[in-house]
């Protein structure tokens, strides 16, 4: 079981992977930051009045008892320092210093392959994400994605189907899946690949935590395509990520029956992205 002092920091609203690193560079451990005063902890930057309160708060003993119940439900909890943790975030200036799993666990994920798109795509693209999804599977290697509807979906069912692996990760907690429509495809997808949370397994969901998500997508893959999506829309964030990560970009270099995803189709093509 992970260290309960490392999960109820990790789990402080506000804590996350750049923070942690100031604060075990100010105190050393993960339990010199729960003893230390607020006067101590507001020295290191970025840590204002409200978040050293939230810190001094942090509840070892209940995330010990959390870490058990979460147990029953099959969740694990993977920090930095676990051998499981998944090896391609190790490095990332913002991986996340702890990770919840559901499902199989580990993957091998040499070769995985994000597939992201728009929640209401056209026919053509999502045959597009299940061919691709089906064939990266068919390969023996993993499909990743974020759960959501639409392109996601079609990508998990489609790796699934092929008998292949698929993770979601989640922008909300791995027992409380998102959106409800999904559930059904999470607890399939769980047979065989697994579900990802770097937030409390029983969180909700919100609007920073599916933002936030995109960066682990990208950071578990060694390419990214961004089947179809609008300039503003989420899976224009996971390309970003993903360049930022220098992870391989790819597109299918047309709008795949949707005339308003050609901005973002001649937008990743100027970011890099190779035509798939």
């Amino acid at each position: 079981m992970a260290d309960p002092t490392w999960v109820a920091l990790c789990l402080v609203s506000g804590v996350g992977g750049k923070t942690l690193r100031v604060l075990l560079t100010a105190f050393g451990t993960a339990e010199a930051v729960l003893s230390a005063e607020d006067e101590a902890l507001q020295t290191v930057p970025g840590i204002g009045e409200s978040l050293s309160a939230a810190i001094r708060r942090a509840n070892p003993a209940r995330a010990e008892a959390d870490l058990k119940r979460w147990a029953g439900f099959g969740v694990r909890a993977l920090a930095w320092d676990d051998p499981d943790y998944p090896t391609p975030l190790v490095g990332l200036p913002d991986a996340p210093p702890l990770l919840f799993v559901r499902g199989q666990w580990p993957l091998d994920l040499t070769g995985a392959l994000a597939v992201v798109g728009t929640r209401t795509p056209t026919l053509l693209a999502h045959r597009r994400a299940s061919e691709v999804a089906e064939q990266v599977a068919r390969e023996g290697r993993v499909v990743v994605s974020g759960l959501a509807l639409g392109i996601d979906s079609a990508a998990h069912h489609a790796a699934i189907d092929a008998g292949g692996q698929t993770v979601a990760v989640l922008g909300c907690g791995v027992l409380n899946p998102y959106p409800p429509e999904s559930k059904m495809l999470s607890e399939r997808l769980i047979q065989t690949g697994a579900l990802l949370c770097e937030v409390s397994p029983q969180a909700g969901v919100s609007a920073p935590g599916l933002i936030a998500r995109n960066r682990i997508i990208t950071g578990l893959s060694a390419g990214v395509l961004v089947v179809q999506s609008n300039t503003d829309g989420g899976a224009m964030h996971a390309a970003r990520f993903a360049v930022g990560q220098g992870r391989p970009l790819y597109t299918p270099g047309r709008p795949l029956g949707d005339p308003a995803a050609a901005e973002s189709v001649a937008e990743l093509v100027e970011m890099g992205a190779q035509v798939w």
